[in-house]
């Protein structure tokens, strides 16, 4: 693999929209991603979203969601301030077999956001979702199963790009969520460098979300033959 931590990055966004592609470039970056991320570019966001855990998410007992885990940044620091019931997903085996080497998860899974992850209605108390919500990578589309699985009055955390969520459909979904009654916003951080070090420019912001009830999916086809969704409520 390249030496240059900037072209390797380049490299792996270059195939974000391709899910294959973009899992088997994590899985080559897999062993280089703590020293470049953290060392290279002063990655900032598993320490904040790990703070916003610690505010709202007050039982250390509580089953975590680590979605889009990664290496497991976020997770190693969840489990240094306490949290022992963590559950971690990525798209990359690479990335996950780096995450398992900190043995700070209780389980860990292969998956995809934007499609079925597979899990129960209700089952976790809270999920975090860091650097994983932007382009190419997983869609708005994501928040709606993130919501199916999360119990309610559980918390959503997730961090993300001011442009991502203008401009790549974030900012409606989130919207329709509340107007619907799923979600309602408990706090938005001011925006911040996430990268410092490598992308002075790069401002991120972390949302919190409190889930007030989940969503249940039925598909259904319209006089067409075409399927759409249709969302049922759960208390």
């Amino acid at each position: 693999m390249m030496e240059d931590v900037g072209k390797r990055v380049q490299w792996v966004y270059e195939s974000a929209g391709d899910v294959e592609e973009l899992g088997k470039r994590y899985d080559e970056w897999a062993r280089f991603y703590d020293s470049d991320i953290t060392e290279h570019y002063g990655y900032q966001l598993p320490s904040r979203v790990a703070e916003l855990v610690t505010k709202y998410v007050t039982n250390k007992q509580n089953r975590i969601l680590d979605a889009g885990a990664g290496t497991g940044l976020v997770g190693q620091l969840l489990h240094n301030l306490g949290f022992n019931n963590i559950i971690g997903i990525d798209l990359s085996k690479g990335m996950l077999a780096e995450a398992e080497k900190k043995r700070v998860y209780t389980a860990l899974h292969q998956k995809v956001l934007g499609e079925d992850l597979g899990f129960d209605t209700h089952l976790f108390d809270a999920v975090v979702c860091v650097g994983t919500l932007t382009i190419g990578h997983a869609p708005a589309s994501s928040l709606e199963e993130l919501i199916r699985v999360t119990k309610s009055n559980g918390f959503i955390i997730f961090s993300m790009r001011p442009d991502v969520y203008e401009n790549h459909g974030f900012k409606e979904k989130q919207d329709e969520l509340v107007r619907g009654g799923f979600w309602r916003i408990a706090e938005v951080t001011e925006d911040f460098l996430g990268l410092p070090k490598g992308q002075p420019d790069g401002y991120n912001r972390i949302y919190v979300y409190r889930v007030l009830r989940t969503k249940s999916i039925t598909n259904i086809g319209d006089d067409d033959g075409d399927v759409f969704h249709r969302w049922s409520l759960e208390l």
